[in-house]
């Protein structure tokens, strides 16, 4: 596979919001959602954004935050062209290590319910444990914690 990642820095905010936009937009205007870069960006501010490489170039970016219950995957984005080649599993498997290092509980993040990548967080075991709207709230505990 070849995958490493770093982290973000503000270099890298218009490449995270110009994929995020791109790979969202359908889910913005099927549910009548509104997007704001302004938005975008003072979430990106608070967060800790990693940038995935392979072969010196950016091929996504995976946006976390924390609390006592949980490690939050907040966005998750893999450029089109690399879909499919394992960057997004890879990035799970990174996370979920982070979450055992951590000493955290679960894995949480929220995906739209028609977006395909649910296959994805389902085959990297987690589960669906509650809906919003168009959101599916799903979880992955680690071994031995409880929700």
């Amino acid at each position: 596979m070849g995958f490493e990642w770093c982290a973000a820095t503000e270099g890298d905010l218009d490449f995270s919001r110009e994929l995020t936009r791109r790979n969202m937009l359908r889910y913005y205007i099927r549910y009548d959602l509104l997007w704001l870069d302004e938005a975008f960006d003072a979430a990106w501010m608070g967060r800790e954004n990693r940038i995935v490489m392979r072969d010196d170039s950016r091929v996504g970016y995976v946006s976390l935050s924390r609390d006592p219950r949980a490690l939050y995957i907040r966005e998750l984005h893999i450029v089109e062209a690399c879909r499919g080649q394992g960057a997004g599993s890879w990035v799970i498997d990174q996370v979920f290590a982070m979450v055992r290092q951590e000493r955290r509980p679960a894995l949480r993040l929220t995906v739209f319910e028609n977006n395909p990548a649910r296959a994805l967080y389902e085959r990297k075991g987690l589960q669906v444990v509650g809906a919003d709207e168009c959101f599916l709230r799903m979880q992955r505990d680690v071994e031995g914690s409880h929700r």
